[in-house]
């Protein structure tokens, strides 16, 4: 089992959305780099900066609205964000939620858009919007119940004239990928990657739905936000971080409020409010396009310009915020949950207007960079605490530093504390080595290299310049600072904001008493109006493209050969774009070939040589830019050597050495042992390990199976290091191979490998592998376990035959027909139409070996007392495919315009080669998908429902209360039988 990563991410912990750590900038004083003003004849004026990474130019349109563009042309897509500088914080206190719930709404369409007849519509829907008003006012609950009826039987002849996920249906026809939208404190996006030949499909449509609020679906979309307060509520990472916010920031929205809202204001919304909030702030001078990938900027910012020019400016409101007073003692807070226990620290410093910010990012880094942090080797490498980490979350009005922590078994939660703070006394009185600034500067070079790799990642620093209300120039100005940030910089920070001044979060196992739960609410399903189009969708459908042409990988062309000593096989492909190098050394071998290979390797992190340290032996990698990792999985272990190509002789000597020569450490193996035994008890509270992995594994080979097969507690307590340090030497001598991909020629490689690269003469086959035979599900069963949540969670299983490459292109469109997104039927049907649930998904999984099985995995996540209307909608979905010609003639050109514009290059193309070994092909299976699909019908979609899909036997997983669930229902779907934690881990 493996060790527990931390910190928590903000995003694991809020459910909400994709929450942007935006970077600081410098003081006022600070100069920056000159923008230089262009003026092209097409009469768009922009802004560059010199020496820009990214070579941006950076518009502002009449209307105020900003443009950032930049090329990046390694695939022909382009990944776009739309960002609103308005978030949570800008919620009313009295409908706190608004803006999440918003920007669900922008999803529905406009008065042309997502409607048959606007006319007839919108008078409904004005009378919708006036009985919530009263509905929000009323206290008497026969009157509240009466008023509720009324809304949902207007929202019913509401509901005839619209037209559900049209938007959804034209971005999948598209090819958008990653369509969705986020929503934080201070800011709300929408994104989407697009191929590059659907720019002005794409602006008219979002310049459309975006500049007009319209309240459509309101009630059943509402339906769908309780379901994730409850599935927030179901979160203890979620509950001690609220927690800590409200701690740190009693007076200012950041904690005095949540994103998602109270259940009292779910429960009473106001699309008055909603609509007040839309007009003050998506105006054009508040928002901005960012844009990167392969794009034409004369012609990308005059569709731009066309599209959204067309929107008015409007003056926003100004935001003052609330001034907190100082914390002057530790503010401790308590939550309880049935997950393990944890602690979470949490600092207050100011935002990002402030030089101290920036000095708080290295701070961070000092602490905890993965490497070489005071938290990484004085507690993670030491084993002191079962897990630690530090992250900081830099915002516009104030900032946050928090500090995590697991206990291992019989360490308590205060003596978890004292060790953090130790590592923050380190911190202030500057013992940390001179070194560790300049390396965790250099690491930032590699991150920020790695990063602009990615369409995602650059767009992503353009919003959060706009976010923080900076020019370019400073922000990009802020990594030279980051650069000239001294030591004396960091103590002085340290000593001004680190004293008896934080809050700290108790997260214990136990019974909440204040649990919540939004209750579910009486809804009519809404009619899907599948085949029914507005006369503006059909426009959009049908402006014309041009045609791209995708490029398949040629494993013989486009992946160099080569052979090391004792004939080790290399693949190489070149990397042209920087000086960064990925080395692996894989062998098909794993914890099914013998379990101690995975407690060796991951005894090895915790191993130095006979001349490093363990803690020495990372501090050499970071100070050369380079990192390694071992891993082990069932059937492969994957060892990983990566950074500057340019020191490769240096961190493969370190590594090499480590290898042929670890140093045993009793101690480390104890604590290991003890860490591992710890890591299984809290993994017994898991939901998502109990569900996803326990149930799923036991549901596909019984009681003994690739999760359960572990070494027992008594085996592990008698593992010698002598065994272990074996095993960790003898990797090299296994038939293995090799992958580079880098900025090396492979005659350069292969003649540094053979010099570096330590293994016999010849090398010993691999041992045989514990074959696990996977059951077959010849009757309907449940199983079910009980958990202490709000909602329950289902997955419905059926093994179908094994991996056939001749039916990969009809599973792939039939997984895009019936679950490609938000357009498709599932999501549609189950969550659209019918409001039952949040998440629900169904999917026809290939499988990942030759010799392994299919699987169909349909998942539905609802509120327990909804669970039998789900259940059944599901199960009706599965049986009786429904059939509309719009979403099939969208889910092939989805499937189309996706392969032509997907490039699967860099390190990309090793390893998918390694998949499709795997799998037992020798070409890339996606031209077999492309080639098929224009011959494709959707009775052939149908007739492979048939025989795959409709009737067959299901092993139904059930997660959630005992005191909840509905075990009558679950017995029509089967024989019910209760797993108990002791079957599913064996243990």
């Amino acid at each position: 089992m493996k060790k527990k990563l931390l910190p928590f991410s903000i995003l694991s912990a809020l459910l909400l959305t994709q929450c942007k750590t935006s970077a600081p900038t410098q003081t006022a004083q600070d100069t920056a780099p000159a923008m230089v003003v262009e003026a092209p004849k097409e009469a768009f004026p922009y802004k560059t900066v010199p020496n820009d990474p990214l070579k941006a130019r950076i518009y502002t349109l009449d209307n105020g609205l900003t443009v950032y563009l930049t090329q990046y042309k390694d695939a022909p897509r382009i990944q776009t964000y739309i960002a609103v500088r308005a978030g949570s914080k800008n919620d009313p206190a009295n409908a706190t939620g608004l803006a999440h719930y918003l920007e669900h709404m922008a999803f529905k369409g406009s008065s042309r858009l997502g409607t048959i007849n606007w006319q007839k519509e919108q008078e409904e829907l004005a009378k919708i919007e006036g009985l919530y008003e009263t509905y929000r006012t009323q206290k008497d609950p026969a009157l509240r119940k009466k008023t509720y009826h009324q809304i949902d039987s207007i929202s019913g002849v509401a509901a005839k004239y619209a037209v559900p996920n049209e938007y959804d249906k034209l971005v999948a026809a598209m090819g958008m990928k990653n369509s969705n939208a986020s929503t934080w404190v201070e800011q709300t996006i929408y994104y989407g990657d697009i191929p590059s030949n659907q720019l002005a499909k794409w602006a008219l449509l979002e310049s459309e739905r975006l500049g007009v609020m319209i309240p459509r679906l309101f009630h059943t979309e509402l339906e769908a936000v309780y379901e994730e307060k409850n599935r927030s509520l179901d979160n203890d990472n979620n509950k001690a971080f609220e927690a800590a916010f409200a701690a740190l920031f009693p007076t200012h929205q950041y904690g005095a409020q949540t994103t998602i809202g109270t259940v009292e204001h779910l429960k009473n919304p106001s699309i008055t409010e909603i609509k007040k909030y839309f007009d003050k702030y998506y105006v054009p001078n508040n928002m901005a396009i960012a844009m990167s990938g392969d794009l034409d900027f004369d012609q990308t910012i005059r569709t731009i310009n066309e599209h959204f020019g067309r929107w008015k400016k409007k003056e926003v409101p100004a935001y003052t915020p609330p001034q907190e007073k100082p914390i002057t003692a530790p503010v401790v807070k308590e939550v309880l949950g049935p997950e393990s226990e944890m602690l979470l620290m949490a600092y207050r410093f100011p935002g990002i207007k402030s030089k101290d910010a920036l000095v708080l990012r290295m701070i961070n880094q000092i602490l905890s960079n993965g490497q070489a942090g005071l938290i990484d080797l004085n507690i993670n490498q030491k084993q002191a605490a079962l897990g630690a980490g530090s992250f900081s979350e830099i915002y516009n009005d104030y900032s946050a530093h928090f500090l995590s922590g697991n206990p291992r078994q019989g360490q308590t939660l205060d003596q978890v504390k004292n060790l953090l703070l130790q590592q923050i006394e380190l911190v202030k009185k500057g013992q940390f080595e001179d070194w560790l600034i300049p390396a965790i500067v250099n690491k930032n070079k590699i991150s920020k290299m790695q990063a602009y790799e990615s369409n995602a990642a650059r767009a992503t620093a353009f919003v959060d310049a706009f976010i923080a209300r900076q020019d370019w120039a400073d922000y990009l100005k802020q990594e030279e600072a980051f650069e000239k940030i001294t030591k004396q910089d960091v103590v002085d920070v340290a000593n001004r904001y680190y004293g008896n001044n934080y809050a700290i979060i108790y997260k214990r196992t136990g019974q909440d008493p204040n649990a919540q739960k939004v209750e579910k609410p009486t809804i009519t399903p809404v009619p899907a109006n599948r085949e029914a189009q507005s006369e503006f969708y059909k426009s959009v459908a049908a402006i014309p493209v041009s045609d791209l042409q995708p490029q398949f990988v040629d494993y013989k062309k486009d992946i160099q050969q080569g052979t090391l000593k004792g004939n080790i096989p290399v693949y190489f492909t070149k990397n042209q774009e920087n000086g960064l190098f990925s080395l692996y050394y894989i062998l098909d071998m794993g914890t099914n070939n013998d379990l101690k290979l995975g407690l060796a390797v991951d005894y090895l992190q915790y191993l130095g040589t006979d001349k490093y340290s363990a803690e020495e032996l990372q501090k050499e990698f970071f100070k050369i830019g380079c990192s390694f990792s071992v891993s082990s999985g069932q059937d492969q272990v994957y060892v990983s050597l990566t950074g500057l190509d340019e020191n490769l002789e240096k961190g493969l000597q370190l590594f090499e050495s480590l290898l042929q020569n670890p140093k045993a450490d009793q101690k480390a193996l104890n604590d290991m042992v003890a860490g591992i035994l710890k890591d299984r008890k809290d993994a017994k509270l898991n939901k998502n390990i109990i569900h996803s992995v326990a149930m799923v594994n036991y549901a596909k080979y019984g009681p003994k199976n690739p999760f359960t097969h572990i070494l027992t507690e008594q085996e592990l307590k008698k593992v010698k290091p002598s065994e272990l340090i074996a095993r960790i030497k003898s990797i090299p001598t296994y038939q293995h191979r090799v992958l580079y991909y880098g900025p090396r020629e492979l005659q350069s490689i292969t003649a540094t490998l053979n010099t570096g690269h330590i293994v016999p003469a010849t090398l010993q086959p691999v041992p045989a592998e514990k074959a696990f035979k996977e059951l077959d599900i010849n009757k309907r069963q449940v199983y079910w376990t009980n958990y202490d949540m709000v909602q329950a969670e289902l997955l419905f299983l059926t093994k179908s035959l094994n991996y056939d490459p001749k039916l990969v292109p009809t599973i792939r469109l039939y997984n895009e027909y019936f679950d490609g997104g938000m357009g498709a039927i599932v999501f549609q049907e189950l969550r659209e139409s019918r409001a039952l649930a949040y998440s629900a998904s169904s999917r026809f999984a290939n499988a990942s070996r030759k010799d392994r099985a299919n699987y169909i995995m349909s998942y539905i996540g609802t509120q327990s007392d909804k669970l039998p209307e789900a259940m059944a909608g599901m199960q009706e979905l599965l049986n009786d495919l429904p059939v509309a010609e719009t979403n099939f003639t969208n889910a092939k050109a989805s499937v189309r315009n996706s392969i032509a514009t997907e490039r699967i290059n860099k390190v990309g193309i090793l390893m998918n080669y390694e998949q499709a070994r795997k799998l037992g092909i020798d070409y890339d299976i996606r031209k077999d998908i492309y080639q098929s699909l224009d011959a494709m019908t959707l009775d052939q979609i149908k007739a492979f429902q048939q025989q795959f899909v409709k009737g067959q036997n299901q092993t139904i997983l059930v997660i959630g209360s005992k005191n909840r669930l509905n075990f009558k229902e679950l017995a029509k779907y089967g024989t019910v039988k209760q797993l108990s934690l002791k079957e599913l881990f064996g243990y």
